[in-house]
């Protein structure tokens, strides 16, 4: 880091940590029913793994270490009617339990909504200070 965080970086950097964890969540929704021919082919869940990062104790945010994939396994379903079935008729769906990825959408989009409001906040608290000295 450049110099010290204020607010400001720490609002700013949670937001984008929540941007990127919004955004894995709608790649797993966008994928759940997705099926193929093999079960190393078949998506599985993605996840970011944060990492929190601070300059001075009792201050810290949060960034984005790495996207991994979550443990979910593919589900095999017996669909010999489908154009990717093995020889047996089977295909993998995808390993995403779309229930809980809703959820973990409503928490992202919330915490996402509470770092706007921090910066909100912020943001009048300063111009109320400026408004002051004048």
């Amino acid at each position: 880091m450049a110099g010290p965080m204020n607010v400001f970086d720490i609002a700013g950097r949670a937001m984008s940590a929540q941007l990127v964890r919004l955004n894995t969540t709608a790649s797993n929704l966008a994928n759940a029913g997705s099926v193929s021919g093999t079960k190393e082919g078949a998506f599985r869940a993605l996840k970011p793994v944060f990492q929190s990062v601070g300059d001075a104790p009792g201050m810290a945010t949060v960034s984005v270490q790495d996207v991994v994939q979550a443990g979910t396994e593919p589900t095999k379903r017996h669909d010999p009617g489908h154009p990717l079935a093995d020889e047996n008729g089977d295909v993998w769906e995808a390993g995403v339990d779309s229930a809980a990825e809703l959820v973990e959408m409503i928490e992202a989009a919330r915490q996402y909504q509470n770092n706007v409001q921090v910066l909100q906040t912020a943001k009048t608290l300063t111009l109320d200070t400026l408004r002051l000295g004048q």
